[in-house]
């Protein structure tokens, strides 16, 4: 078997690329190709040459005994890891980690029947224990690899929901205190508008509470519902104002059609708008003004946040939408705000952008479905 693989070498291996190439998702590189069956089909001549010569120890040494080695991998043992965590990272699945391997195997006995080139019993049996331990090997680094990549993405995934959670009752907390504020500095009753956001703020810490536990239970969904774009901004106006006075700059608030409607979680929703409101009045330079509008476009609601923050550094109208990608020098945030807000609106068939205003500022837009009114 040493002599046909080695003359038959360049047809074995154009025949597996042959296969390779015609099955689905198979984006593989010359490198890797190189890598994975051509190296293993080196060693398994090399295999069968110190078989013919009789030094077993240096047969197992390149391939493996049988059953494989669970102390110390073979040489081929640490080729096929790598072949392994290489077709991982190509987006392979187990079983086309074995198709691989199998493809040689079948190449091997195909050219046998055509050229009528019989084996002995044994190669045969060296054959089965290469192949055996190749692709055991191979198939156990490629989920190993593959579990410790969706153990990281949980731990990524878990993090990043309990930062968007804090981040959001965070946020809440800081309106309804500002209200209390307000009240107590003008002996306000809780039956007015401050009090009207003291009373929203509460009920947005209720529901992120309770919307963590559904998901912790058993994942249901949220509320989608049809309302009024000028009450929806209404709302949002009356709690940015507390944070606009205490940040002392001017909030203007252009009048909203009130035929207008959109449709979606309102609460989640609007707390996408007040995380732009909020990240505005951060940014803005001092007693320049922020402008909160809504109008329509193509059959869909914009609304629009635009601040005076001296315009956008290259790059930045992407980058700051990942999580945990802070934009001030000062760390008091978590960086999850702008992230929060489009996933929010994603959520609602929507989408959310930033736009550069050189020297001037930026203007954040969500952009939603237009529906009648109820």
């Amino acid at each position: 078997m040493r002599s046909f693989l080695t003359n038959n070498r360049e047809e074995l291996i154009s025949r597996c690329k042959s296969k390779v190439a015609r099955r689905p998702r198979r984006a593989a590189t010359e490198q890797q190709l190189a890598n994975g069956i051509p190296l293993f089909l080196d060693q398994l001549i090399r295999t069968f040459a110190a078989e013919e010569d009789d030094r077993p120890a240096e047969s197992i040494r390149i391939s493996g005994p049988s059953g494989g080695d669970s102390q110390a991998l073979s040489e081929m043992g640490v080729a096929a890891t790598a072949h392994g965590k290489e077709l991982l990272k190509l987006g392979y699945t187990v079983d086309q980690v074995v198709h691989d391997y199998g493809d040689l195997c079948q190449a091997i006995t195909d050219m046998a029947f055509e050229r009528d080139a019989p084996f002995a019993v044994g190669e045969f049996r060296t054959l089965n224990r290469c192949l055996d331990n190749a692709i055991a090997d191979a198939v156990t680094e490629f989920s190993y690899q593959r579990d410790t990549q969706i153990a990281r993405q949980q731990s990524l995934d878990s993090t990043e929901r309990f930062g968007f959670l804090a981040h959001e009752l965070r946020n809440c907390l800081g309106t309804a205190t500002l209200a209390i504020h307000a009240l107590e500095l003008g002996n306000m009753t809780v039956g007015g508008a401050t009090g009207g956001v003291l009373k929203r703020s509460l009920s947005a810490m209720a529901t992120l509470i309770n919307r963590a536990l559904a998901e912790v239970r058993s994942g249901v969904p949220q509320q989608r519902q049809t309302f009024s774009v000028a009450a929806f901004i209404k709302d949002a106006e009356t709690a940015a104002q507390l944070v606009a006075d205490a940040a002392g700059c001017p909030f203007e608030v252009v009048r909203v059609d009130p035929l207008l409607a959109i449709r979606g979680n309102r609460e989640l929703l609007l707390a996408a708008l007040a995380n732009l409101l909020q990240n505005a009045f951060k940014f803005t330079h001092p007693r320049t003004a922020v402008t909160l509008r809504a109008h329509v476009l193509d059959e869909h609601v914009l609304i629009d946040v635009e601040d005076h923050c001296g315009g956008l550094s290259p790059g930045s109208s992407v980058k700051m939408f990942e999580p945990f990608n802070q934009h001030s020098h000062d760390r008091s945030g978590l960086g999850l705000g702008l992230s929060i807000a489009r996933q929010s609106v994603e959520d609602d068939i929507g989408s959310l952008t930033a736009r550069d205003v050189p020297g001037t500022g930026c203007v954040f837009t969500i952009r939603l479905p237009l529906h009648p009114v109820e």
